[in-house]
């Protein structure tokens, strides 16, 4: 791909400095104390799991702000691995979210609905946003509502670990389409995550925005700009101006991992160019020291997985959606390396 910037001998700071001032946006400032209150379920999938459902509060510098969490954990002796997962809606289970398989397979999961945290529109007097911006208004680096959304996951992390029954070590977030942009920005900016999924996440997410077949900047830049600092407006039909591409985003997840899952129908996210976005993070963190993103293909075929480097990678068939393959592969890919 021509004219692709890299990376490489690039700081963390250097990289994520790019991605909010000219992407994102700066995210808030974090809570200065987090308070959770928490409704039981013990009989949860028969038995198996508790349920908690629990409000959590923010105090912040700009007011309190309290959404509900739900945190379904399988029954264990041991603390288990968890995922932080940012859904469409807080049904617990979910059409995306098979959460009695996911716990059978002895994982946890908090999940929260992203517009109980701000509306997905132009509506900065909302929920967080209206906190942030009590008027509505925004300045050219004021964070969009991916940014808001990302920082919520963050005090959910917070909360995680809080919790004796939860491996601190192995809590990754995960998010589906625009929520799956959601979910690399989290891991990017927070690194007490162990892995960051993101599924069919497209552009402005995993998928490298030049020479795209897909979705372009100028296109989600009309129908989304809510999702974004106004300095990404700039680069409408102007990819080539971009100081950075989406595969910065992925190597901002360095040193923890980072995985990317597409699906073969999905021609809105650019599977090609999701693909190429794990490769070109792999050589990042190749230059850091870690395994990258281990393959020998140049493109992937149906069912394709790479799971061996610190990038990973599936290649489902069909269309836009997370699906039990999908999670199945994750956690395949999280077992893999649970020794390491």
């Amino acid at each position: 791909m021509k004219n692709l910037p890299s990376p490489i001998g690039m700081s963390y700071d250097e990289i994520t400095e790019l991605l909010l001032r000219e992407e994102y946006g700066y995210l808030p400032e974090a809570p200065f104390e987090i308070i959770a209150e928490e409704e039981i379920d013990s009989t949860f999938y028969s038995g198996k799991c508790i349920m908690r459902h629990i409000r959590l509060t923010c105090k912040t510098k700009y007011g309190n702000f309290t959404f509900p969490v739900n945190y379904n954990c399988p029954i264990s002796d041991e603390p288990v691995p968890c995922f932080v997962f940012i859904n469409f809606r807080d049904n617990v289970p979910d059409k995306y979210l098979p959460s009695e398989e996911i716990s059978d397979l002895g994982y946890a999961v908090m999940s929260f609905c992203y517009k109980d945290v701000t509306t997905d529109d132009n509506d900065f007097t909302n929920g967080l946003a209206g906190l942030i911006y009590p008027d509505g208004e925004r300045n050219d680096t004021d964070p969009g509502k991916i940014s808001i959304w990302a920082w919520a996951a963050m005090r959910v992390m917070d909360y995680a670990l809080t919790r004796p029954e939860i491996n601190h070590q192995r809590i990754s977030v995960a998010g589906h389409s625009r929520l799956g942009k959601t979910a690399l920005l989290t891991g990017a900016l927070d690194h007490r995550f162990y892995c960051a999924f993101s599924n069919d996440s497209g552009c402005s997410g995993a998928s490298i925005a030049r020479e795209t077949t897909g979705e372009t900047i100028d296109a989600i830049c009309k129908n989304y700009p809510f999702w974004f600092c106004k300095n990404y407006y700039k680069y409408r039909n102007n990819e080539g101006a971009l100081p950075f591409d989406q595969h910065f985003l992925l190597a901002a997840n360095a040193p923890h991992r980072v995985y990317v899952s597409s699906a073969s129908e999905d021609s809105h996210a650019c599977p090609k160019n999701e693909y190429l976005s794990c490769i070109e993070a792999g050589k990042y963190y190749e230059s850091l020291g870690f395994s990258g993103f281990i393959t020998d293909k140049e493109l992937p075929a149906e069912n394709d997985v790479f799971h061996d480097g610190y990038v990973g990678y599936h290649l489902r068939p069909g269309m836009h959606y997370i699906s039990r393959y999908d999670w199945q592969r994750y956690i395949a890919y999280l077992n893999k390396h649970k020794g390491e």
